[in-house]
């Protein structure tokens, strides 16, 4: 059997964690205090796969190893690896408190509804999206993805959020402090950190649950138009909404723009999906408007005031772009979206021939390009109690999914 124990967040080891085991690994700090006898082999846990080959050896004699980790070892952590190469059969596993649970536990918040991202040899990207989208994240950290790195990104988009470092979690050098991103940006913040929280204040206590985590989602989409504040019936419609978001496919982790996003329908629809939204708006009312559906729908859309493309340079990434505007400019609109957007970009024109420009800017950045006719009708009431159809304007949508790349990075 392979023991894995949890540790280091305040509980002492128990004292029978080490009787009858010939090979202990850990980290050099949980080696120190366990203090195993001369007589038992230490493997100081850095690069994992040399530890699972001195493992491995251990294993196939029937001899007894003991693991030793922080907090609980199958929460982000070891069980996982050991699993996959020695089956979980052969685990006896010994959890301690995770980071997480002290954190939340240490400023007196339940954490059954915060979501946990792990930054640790992760990109930061995805903490990031998670963090703007929902109230109250735990954010697992590593080198490169710390509180300050944390801290810079979400300045410049969610700087009503608060951040908790939490370091040296059950130990003497304890440390808990809340600070504003800004704040967590300028500091340096050495390397016991375990776990950095981001809090919306207004929403981190939240309610009672039945399912833990990050909620289940809207129940529906493809919202009605009265749902949305608009002008002059400047929004996108229901049909059209609802097949633009089955091509974006925002989730929890992404980051959509919404560009010439006007009362921002598709922005609010896709925050309420999960993702994190940018939504670029070059009239101010429009902005204001944005705002209020945003606040209506209980959802966070960033709004960037400005005209494509000129402003989009200046704005992280997407991995999605819907693309509700741009007249004149709509080719070079398209051409600016197609070179940053990670996996997909749609684009809804009134305007037919507009259609071959977007298209072939969309090929020549490596898309593969799909596209429809919308023209719908909707069911409307006469007098005397009888229904007819009434047409609504046509609309051309246009999507690209970018091409998957081979091993060597050439199109496939």
């Amino acid at each position: 059997m392979i023991t894995v124990v949890g540790t280091g967040t305040g509980e002492p080891l128990p004292e029978d964690v080490l009787a009858g085991a010939e090979l202990v690994v850990g980290g050099r700090r949980h080696l120190d205090a366990a203090a195993p006898g001369d007589d038992v082999e230490r493997v100081v846990l850095g690069a994992l796969a040399p530890a699972l080959d001195t493992i491995a050896e251990y294993v196939e004699k029937d001899r007894l190893v003991v693991v030793l980790a922080s907090g609980d070892p199958g929460f982000f952590g070891i069980v996982r690896v050991l699993a996959e190469r020695f089956g979980s059969e052969r685990l006896r596993v010994r959890p301690g408190v995770s980071s997480v649970a002290a954190a939340f536990a240490r400023i007196g918040l339940p954490w059954d509804d915060a979501v946990v991202v792990s930054a640790h040899g992760r990109e930061l990207r995805t903490a990031v999206n998670v963090c703007r989208a929902r109230p109250k994240v735990a954010v697992l950290t590593g080198p490169g993805s710390g509180p300050a790195e944390l801290g810079a990104a979400l300045a410049r988009k969610a700087d009503a959020r608060v951040l908790v470092v939490a370091s040296a979690l059950g130990t003497g050098d304890e440390r808990v402090e809340r600070v504003t991103p800004a704040e967590a940006a300028a500091r340096d913040w050495g390397t016991s950190v375990n776990v950095v929280l981001c809090l919306d204040p207004a929403r981190a206590l939240g309610g009672p649950r039945t399912v833990a985590g990050a909620g289940a989602g809207p129940t529906e989409w493809a919202l009605d138009e009265g749902e949305f504040a608009h002008r002059d019936s400047m929004i996108t419609k229901f049909e059209v909404r609802a097949l633009a978001l089955a091509r974006l496919g925002p989730h929890l982790g992404d980051l959509v723009w919404d560009v010439g996003a006007g009362s921002g329908s598709v922005a609010v629809e896709c925050a309420r999906l999960g993702a994190a939204v940018t939504a670029v708006e070059k009239t101010r009312d429009g902005i204001e408007r944005i705002r209020a559906n945003a606040d209506a729908h209980g959802v966070d859309v960033h709004v960037v005031h400005g005209a494509a493309p000129t402003v989009l340079s200046d704005l992280e990434a997407p991995d999605a772009v819907f693309i509700g505007g741009g007249g004149r400019e709509l080719p070079a609109i398209v051409t600016a979206c197609a070179r940053r957007a990670r996996r997909a970009v749609v684009v809804a024109m009134a305007a037919l021939d507009r259609v071959p420009a977007a298209r072939e800017a969309l090929s020549c950045a490596g898309f593969d390009c799909d596209g429809v006719l919308l023209h719908s009708s909707r069911l409307a009431p006469l007098p005397g109690d009888v229904t007819r159809l009434a047409s609504t304007n046509p609309v051309f949508l246009l999507w690209g999914v970018r091409k998957p790349l081979d091993r060597e990075g050439v199109d496939r």
